[in-house]
C-alpha cells in the first residue's frame, strides 16, 4: 500500500464514470488516499444542442453540478470524504491540469462518457487524458470491479513496460495477488514466410522478457505465470485476461512503437477499449 497519496476522479454523470467513482473509493480506502472528484463544464461547441436555451452557461453547467452532487451522495453512502471541483474548459485539458495542480498521483476515469464523441470503444476524453498526462490513469469499464488478486502485466522489454512491471509487482505484493505475465510477438503473416529466423528470435526475446519479470516477481515473493503469444498484441492480451479471469491489466503507456502520445490504434488504447476489467496505465 501507499503507492498513491492523492486520487483525482473525473465524472460526467455516465454509468461508466459512476462505476469508476465507486471503484476509486475502494482504491482510496485501501491506499489511504485524499480524493478529489471533478467534473468539467465543456466549452460551447457546435455539437451541443442548445435550441431554445435562454441561459446557456447554466445549461452547460447543470450536468457538471448534477454529476458532482451525485458523487457527494455516493461518497456519503460509502462513508468516504471527498473534495469536489467544478472546472470549465476543454475537458481533457482541465482534468490533466487539475491533476498537476493538486499533485495527484493517479487519475481514475470511466471508459466512455456521455458526449456524442465518446461513443467509441474508448471515449475521446479518456484517450486524450492518457495521452497528455504524466500521471498514472486507471480506466474502469461500466460494471467492472476493482481487484488485485490476479494482475496481468504486459511486457515488451521497453522501459515503459519495465515501469509497469514494477508497479504491478508492488500491488501484487501489497494485496497478496499473483501476476500473469505476457509478451506478444506481433508481426504480419507474410513475415513468417519471409524471415522465419527473425520471428524465432523475437519469440526467444519475448520468453526472455517474461522470464525476467517472473524472476523479479518471485524475488519479491509474488507468484507469477508466464505466457508468450504470437498474434495481434491487443487481442492476445485481452483474450488471455479473459481466460485467466484477471482482476486488473497493468500496462505502460508506450511500447516499442515509438509513439510519444497514446494514439488511436495503439496497443494500450485497444486493450482499454476491449478489456472487461479495469486497466491501469502506468506512466514513466
Amino acid at each position: 500500500m501507499g503507492k498513491y497519496n492523492k486520487i483525482l476522479i473525473a465524472v460526467d454523470g455516465s454509468e461508466s464514470s459512476r462505476n469508476a467513482l465507486l471503484q476509486a473509493f475502494r482504491l482510496a480506502v485501501d491506499e489511504k488516499c485524499w480524493i478529489t472528484v471533478t467534473s468539467v463544464i465543456p466549452p460551447l461547441t457546435g455539437d451541443l444542442d442548445l435550441t431554445g436555451v435562454k441561459d446557456i452557461h447554466a445549461s452547460l453547467a447543470k450536468p457538471c453540478e448534477d454529476a458532482l452532487a451525485a458523487a457527494n451522495r455516493l461518497a456519503e453512502q460509502e462513508r468516504v470524504l471527498i473534495k469536489t471541483v467544478c472546472e470549465e474548459g476543454e475537458t481533457y485539458e482541465r482534468i490533466v491540469d487539475l491533476a498537476d495542480a493538486a499533485n495527484c498521483d493517479i487519475i481514475v476515469m470511466g471508459r466512455r462518457g456521455l458526449r456524442k464523441v465518446e461513443r467509441t470503444l474508448v471515449g475521446s476524453v479518456t484517450a486524450r487524458v492518457i495521452g497528455h498526462t504524466q500521471r498514472d490513469v486507471l480506466v474502469v469499464p461500466a460494471g467492472a470491479t476493482l481487484g488485485w488478486r490476479k494482475i496481468l502485466v504486459a511486457t515488451d522489454g521497453s522501459k515503459f513496460s519495465t515501469i509497469a512491471v514494477a508497479k504491478a509487482i508492488d500491488f501484487a505484493k501489497a494485496y497478496g495477488g499473483a501476476l500473469v505475465v505476457v509478451s506478444v510477438v506481433d508481426v504480419p503473416t507474410e513475415f513468417y514466410a519471409e524471415a522465419p529466423q527473425a520471428v524465432d528470435d523475437m519469440v526467444r526475446k519475448a520468453k526472455e522478457y517474461t522470464a525476467a519479470v517472473k524472476k523479479q516477481a518471485e524475488a519479491a515473493s509474488v507468484k507469477a505465470e508466464t505466457f508468450v503469444g504470437e498474434a495481434e498484441a491487443w487481442e492476445a492480451i485481452v483474450k488471455l485476461a479473459a481466460e485467466q479471469k484477471v482482476d486488473m491489466i497493468v500496462m505502460g503507456s508506450h511500447g516499442r512503437t515509438g509513439l510519444r502520445r497514446l494514439l488511436m490504434g495503439s496497443v494500450t488504447e485497444k486493450v482499454i477499449g476491449h478489456a472487461a476489467c479495469p486497466v491501469l496505465v502506468v506512466k514513466s
